[in-house]
């Protein structure tokens, strides 16, 4: 009934019969008929629980909203959390490099000290075994000059001897000579 009530006033609040000057409390009054046609739509709107059925919506749209804005900020403070841990890992990474270039560096100093090292003593070893030879034919040098100068005078000496002594002399020197060859070696 109420529905067949509020077809009829629909109807009956054309905008042809709206026209005109006439009482306010007069169906032809255009301000009463939008009146009564707001009060109308408005009240079948409460009757089939319309403004329950949108504040339920809204409320779980508030709420969806509310859960999105809650995981949001979760997410936002888990980026943080991710990002401060990177912070740390990047800086310990630092300074973990730091430590191994560090290290590899005063590795190469050593190592490099030590190759010094190894290389002054190789050269000195050079150096002894050079002079080792060195001296070595200096003495050899000096044997053959000092045994060939001794080979020339025994010659020389020979020679001379050879030309200025005689026989009995010559024996003489001889026996001598054996006499002390055989005290020198015994």
């Amino acid at each position: 009934m109420i529905r067949f009530a509020a077809l009829m006033l629909a109807l009956s609040a054309g905008p042809a019969l709206a026209a005109g000057d006439y009482p306010f409390f007069s169906l032809r009054n255009t301000d009463l008929v939008v009146l009564i046609g707001f009060v109308i739509f408005v009240g079948i709107l409460i009757y089939y629980k319309v403004p329950g059925m949108l504040t339920g919506y809204l409320d779980k749209r508030t709420d969806t909203i509310r859960a999105e804005l809650d995981e949001a900020r979760r997410l936002r403070e888990e980026a943080q959390q991710l990002r401060s841990s990177f912070e740390r890992k990047k800086d310990e990474v630092k300074e973990q490099a730091e430590r191994i270039v560090e290290r590899a560096r005063e590795d190469a100093e050593l190592a490099a000290q030590q190759a010094r090292t190894e290389l002054e003593a190789s050269i000195a070893r050079r150096l002894k075994a050079a002079e080792d030879q060195i001296a070595s034919a200096e003495t050899a040098a000096l044997r053959a000059v000092h045994n060939r100068a001794v080979a020339v005078a025994v010659k020389a000496a020979g020679d001379v001897i050879a030309q200025h002594i005689d026989k009995a002399e010559a024996d003489r020197l001889i026996a001598e000579s054996i006499k002390t060859v055989e005290a020198r070696l015994h």
